[in-house]
């Protein structure tokens, strides 16, 4: 039964998220430029991309014959002398060419935290108040706060994972991640809701006959395979944009995959299980 497994599922929810705060706490997340401020220039050869030495520039190859190039912020001149200096390698054309300052990257920084955080509270908000009419056996705010806890276990594990790929090997991340990070979040939740909407009407048709562990097993049952379902088919798409997609994309395709997965996972086997815990622990201290 998936309700009995909830307590080796708490357990090894539990040990990845202590990890993925560990790693944000000790590593933290290596900032891309726009969030730092600086310079990013992205360019593909013609034909055999070279290897580059220049000074105060990060490269980082893209494809087969691309290059991307981080660095502090430069004006028009700078710019236009390190495309001259690439140019006397081979023939290439200039993808894209990015400069934001310190002050714009510290304020989409602050804007995007705030952001993430209002959108989980404002989700856990939501489905307390869609779940009013819900308050026997259990109250229509435990499945707002059940479901946040789910959401900070979607959201912890891919930022911890990418503060370690930061540290070993240089990743950064940028407003696309953040974008990564929301998507997970209406992804996650709309998962949840489909599983605590089947809870309601099974309680409406089943409360006076069942318990209410009995209920939230078969709710789950009910909905697993289409979560499982609806999960792979994101994550084809994802794999298929990491493995195909440009380099620019890379990064935001494998922050849905993760997150994608632990949101299907929480959802089965973190958010209604809470409710089941919630409530045989209420029982047992009424």
């Amino acid at each position: 039964m998936i309700i009995n497994a909830r307590k080796i599922s708490y357990i090894f929810s539990g040990v990845l998220v202590a990890l993925s705060f560990l790693a944000l706490g000790v590593w933290g997340l290596k900032l891309g430029i726009d969030f730092t401020g600086g310079s990013l220039m992205e360019v593909e050869y013609k034909t055999v991309r070279p290897s580059l030495d220049l000074p105060d520039v990060t490269v980082q190859p893209a494809g087969e014959r691309g290059l991307i190039l981080r660095m502090p912020a430069i004006d028009e001149a700078r710019h236009q002398s390190i495309l001259a200096e690439l140019r006397k390698l081979g023939e290439l054309d200039e993808k894209q060419f990015t400069s934001i300052g310190p002050t714009i990257g510290a304020e989409l920084k602050r804007n995007s935290l705030y952001a993430i955080v209002l959108v989980m509270i404002m989700i856990a908000l939501y489905i307390a108040w869609a779940f009013r009419e819900v308050s026997k056996p259990v109250q229509s705010w435990k499945y707002g706060v059940a479901a946040l806890i789910a959401l900070i276990h979607d959201v912890s594990i891919p930022a911890g994972f990418f503060a370690l790929l930061g540290y070993f090997y240089g990743v950064t991340v940028d407003t696309l991640f953040v974008t990564a990070l929301l998507t997970i979040l209406g992804f996650s939740v709309h998962d949840t809701i489909v599983v605590f909407d089947r809870i309601r009407e099974n309680l409406k048709k089943l409360g006076a006959k069942e318990s209410f562990e009995n209920v939230v097993e078969q709710s789950l049952r009910q909905t697993i395979g289409r979560s499982i379902n609806t999960s792979l088919t994101v994550m084809i798409v994802m794999l298929a944009l990491y493995f195909f997609g440009g380099a620019s994309t890379k990064f935001f395709a494998l922050t849905i995959l993760i997150g994608v997965f632990f949101g299907t996972y929480s959802s089965i086997f973190i958010a209604s299980p809470l409710l089941v815990t919630w409530h045989k622990w209420w029982v047992r201290h009424a």
